[in-house]
C-alpha cells in the first residue's frame, strides 16, 4: 500500500503496513471476501459523517479534527466512510478495506495526520437463507472455521440492555449470539496469526521476550462505536501489558437499510495498520514509516515475513518551549462565547506540522495558568525538535521555532510571551 492508500509496487517504507493488510486478507478469502485497497481518499460529508449515523453535533465533524476539502467533501477520516457504498453495491457476502485516512490530531510518536485503516465486514441475507433463518445459517459457517490456540477471556455477557444493547427491532438474541460468535472467532484467528508470527520473528532475531512459548492470551471487553450494536474491542496481552488491537460489532442496522438491502445482518471490524505494525515489528516511531532512512527501510524489503525491528543510533533532542496568551474572546481562555479565533489545540499542531515537518517528534502542554484579575489564559507547550535521520543543529531548530511563533501569531490571534 503506498502513501496514496493504493495497492501495488509499494514503497520500500510501507512494507511493514503491506505485511500486516495482506496475512489480515489472508484470514478473509475471495469469493466470500473482496478487498477494496484503491478507494479515492475524498468522500463526501455525507459518505463520510451521514451515513453512518453520526450525530450533527458529534466532535468528529468539526474542522478542528477533520480536513474539509470544501462544505461538502472532506478527505475520509475513517474507511467506514465507503460501507455504505460497498453494502448498496451488494458484489459480495463480505468485503476488506485498506486506505489512507487523514485526521487533525496531536503530535507524538504514535499519531500522524495521514495512516491507514484496514476494515472488514461478512453479511448474511435473509432473501437467500429463509428456512433455516438468519442464525443457524451462521453457527453452519462458524463450524467450518478453523479453530485457534489462544486463551481467550470474555467474562461479559453477548448484550447488556444498557452498556451494551442488542437492536431488538431488528435482531433477535439467537442471531446475535450467533453473529457475535463468529465475529469474534474470526477476529481471534487473525490477532492470533499475527502475534504468532511476531513471536516467531522475535525468537530469530534472539529479541524474544519471557513466556513466549505460552499461548497467546486476549480478552473482550465492552465498546461503544457508532455504527454497531452490541460493540467490542479486542485486547491482547502483549510484553506485559493489555493492548488494544480492533474495535468490532453487528452492524447497526440502519447502515443495510439505507444502502437499499434491509435483509442482510451482519458484523463489521476495524484496525489501525500502523498501529498493528507498531507492536508486532517494535518501531517506536510512527514517522520512520514515512523515513527515507536506508537503516529502516532495508529492515523491510519484503511482504513475506514480520520480522523484529533493529534500532539504529537515536540522535538527539532539542527542546523549546512555546508560551503564548490566548485572546480575550477565546472561550478557553474565560471568554463568553467561542468564535471564528476560537482556540483548539489541534490548530496548534497543525501549524507545527506545517512548518515543522517530521522534524518534531512531539508537542505537550507542560504549564498553564489563569491570571488572578484579567482571568486570561495562558498556554506552555513544549516542542522536541528531533531528526529521524541526523543530528539537528540548535541553529535548524531556531529557525522552526521562529517560523512557528510568527505563523501562530498571525493565525490564532495569540500573544506571545
Amino acid at each position: 500500500m503506498g502513501r496514496d492508500g493504493n495497492t501495488g509496487d509499494s514503497e520500500e517504507g510501507s512494507l511493514a503496513i503491506d505485511t500486516n493488510r495482506l496475512l489480515i486478507e489472508s484470514h478473509f478469502p475471495p469469493p466470500t471476501y473482496v478487498h477494496y485497497n484503491s478507494l479515492p481518499p475524498v468522500v463526501t460529508v455525507a459518505q463520510n459523517f451521514d451515513s453512518l449515523g453520526f450525530a450533527a453535533d458529534h466532535p468528529g465533524r468539526s474542522r478542528s479534527d477533520t480536513y474539509y476539502v470544501n462544505k461538502d467533501t472532506v478527505l475520509r477520516t475513517h474507511t467506514s466512510a465507503h460501507q455504505a457504498d460497498i453494502f448498496r453495491e451488494n458484489a459480495s457476502e463480505g468485503y476488506t478495506i485498506s486506505a489512507d485516512v487523514y485526521r487533525r490530531d496531536a503530535i507524538d510518536r504514535s499519531h500522524y495526520p495521514v495512516f491507514h485503516q484496514m476494515e472488514g465486514a461478512r453479511m448474511w441475507d435473509r432473501k437467500k437463507i429463509p428456512s433455516k433463518g438468519i442464525a443457524a445459517a451462521v453457527w453452519d459457517d462458524l463450524r467450518r472455521l478453523p479453530k485457534h490456540g489462544a486463551i481467550v477471556e470474555d467474562s461479559n455477557p453477548t448484550v447488556d440492555s444498557e452498556r451494551n444493547p442488542q437492536q431488538v427491532k431488528y435482531h433477535s438474541l439467537d442471531e446475535v449470539e450467533a453473529l457475535a460468535t463468529h465475529l469474534k472467532r474470526t477476529l481471534e484467528r487473525v490477532v492470533e496469526d499475527l502475534f504468532s508470527k511476531a513471536r516467531q520473528a522475535s525468537t530469530v532475531s534472539g529479541t524474544a521476550d519471557p513466556g513466549f512459548e505460552d499461548p497467546l492470551r486476549m480478552r473482550w471487553v465492552e465498546a461503544f462505536f457508532p455504527f454497531t450494536s452490541p460493540s467490542w474491542e479486542l485486547e491482547v496481552f502483549w510484553q506485559g501489558d493489555w493492548l488494544e488491537i480492533l474495535g468490532c460489532g453487528i452492524v447497526k442496522q440502519d447502515l443495510p437499510i439505507n444502502a437499499g438491502v434491509p435483509d442482510q445482518v451482519g458484523w463489521a471490524f476495524g484496525m489501525g495498520l500502523e498501529r498493528v505494525a507498531m507492536l508486532l515489528f517494535s518501531i517506536p516511531d510512527i514517522r520512520l514509516f514515512w523515513s527515507q532512512d536506508k537503516r529502516f527501510l532495508s529492515q523491510f524489503s519484503t511482504v513475506e515475513r514480520i520480522s523484529r525491528f533493529s534500532p539504529f543510533s537515536k540522535h538527539p533532542a532539542c527542546y523549546k518551549d512555546l508560551a503564548f496568551w490566548l485572546g480575550s474572546s477565546s472561550s478557553r481562555a474565560g471568554g463568553l462565547k467561542s468564535n471564528a479565533q476560537d482556540f483548539h489545540e489541534n490548530d496548534l499542531m497543525e501549524i507545527v506540522r506545517e512548518i515543522g515537518g517530521d522534524l518534531v517528534e512531539d508537542v505537550a502542554l507542560v504549564d498553564q495558568f489563569s491570571h488572578p484579575a484579567s482571568g486570561r489564559k495562558s498556554l506552555c507547550y513544549r516542542i522536541n525538535y528531533r531528526s529521524l535521520e541526523r543530528t539537528l543543529r540548535n541553529e535548524e531548530a531556531n529557525t522552526l521555532h521562529e517560523g512557528i511563533r510568527d505563523k501562530l501569531k498571525k493565525k490564532l490571534h495569540v500573544e506571545l510571551r
